[in-house]
């Protein structure tokens, strides 16, 4: 299949992207998924998400509180109110892109990133701050690099992945060898992995990281929707249960 070119594929059903990581993990991240009802999220070594089939939902919330335990922390996206008893501790404004026009090749020069190359990732990670990446992160799906004189010194992979769509995350370059167009090869071979199986990719950035809104936008993406990311502590008693009982996460 050539993968060439500036076609987008037809774009997939949307709706599932205003809850991103839901659908992701109730359809093909569901071997990942911790879940009560639902409620669900990722081992924190994977992803440190939370996220709830109906915000709007008061059982969706009790599962939750369920899951995650009491007063604990955790992070949700796409959430504009919460229950009395929760407690806003974080937060911060997202956007949410998605190709309509992105020319996709491969990169000759990346390579595939495994669990052998998790700790020069977290390092790099670290100094660049591209967002959440843990210990098992690169599980989610590709991961590709590219080394100078055999060090990491660009990323970009894959993360969600929900019916119709996988989001590219993790972008970054290391800051003494920025402006040669390292992140966009990595993202448009990234993204070519995507179009080969009848995927769309999307993206997801800090709204206050405005360089990178305008790269993703010059290179073919499109913003679809902001989001409002929180970091909730849940309330300190779990409903339906004795002080200091916890009923605990169930994988799936």
């Amino acid at each position: 299949m050539d993968v060439r070119g500036g076609e987008a594929p037809a774009v997939p059903d949307a709706h599932l992207l205003d809850n991103a990581v839901w659908a992701a993990l109730a359809g093909p991240h569901a071997h990942f998924a911790q879940r009560v009802g639902r409620a669900a999220r990722y081992p924190e070594d994977v992803y440190s998400y939370s996220a709830l089939a109906d915000p709007e939902d008061p059982a969706a919330w009790a599962d939750l509180h369920a899951l995650v335990g009491p007063a604990t922390a955790s992070w949700i996206k796409g959430v504009d109110s919460v229950p009395d008893g929760w407690e806003t501790v974080g937060g911060k404004r997202g956007v949410q892109l998605v190709d309509t026009g992105l020319r996709v090749e491969a990169a000759p020069e990346a390579e595939r990133l495994g669990p052998d190359d998790v700790p020069e990732i977290l390092d790099l990670v670290a100094r660049t701050r591209p967002g959440p990446f843990r210990a098992r992160t690169v599980e989610l799906g590709t991961y590709l690099g590219i080394r100078h004189r055999g060090r990491l010194i660009a990323l970009a992979g894959e993360r969600l992945r929900l019916p119709g769509w996988t989001e590219i995350s993790a972008v970054c370059t290391d800051p003494a060898y920025r402006g040669r167009g390292l992140a966009t090869r990595l993202v448009r071979a990234v993204a070519a992995g995507i179009r080969e199986r009848g995927e769309t990719s999307l993206l997801h950035a800090a709204a206050a990281n405005t360089g990178a809104i305008r790269l993703y936008e010059s290179i073919g993406f499109t913003l679809r929707r902001r989001t409002t990311i929180l970091q909730l502590r849940s309330p300190g008693t779990v409903p339906g249960t004795a002080p200091g009982t916890d009923r605990g996460a169930r994988p799936l």
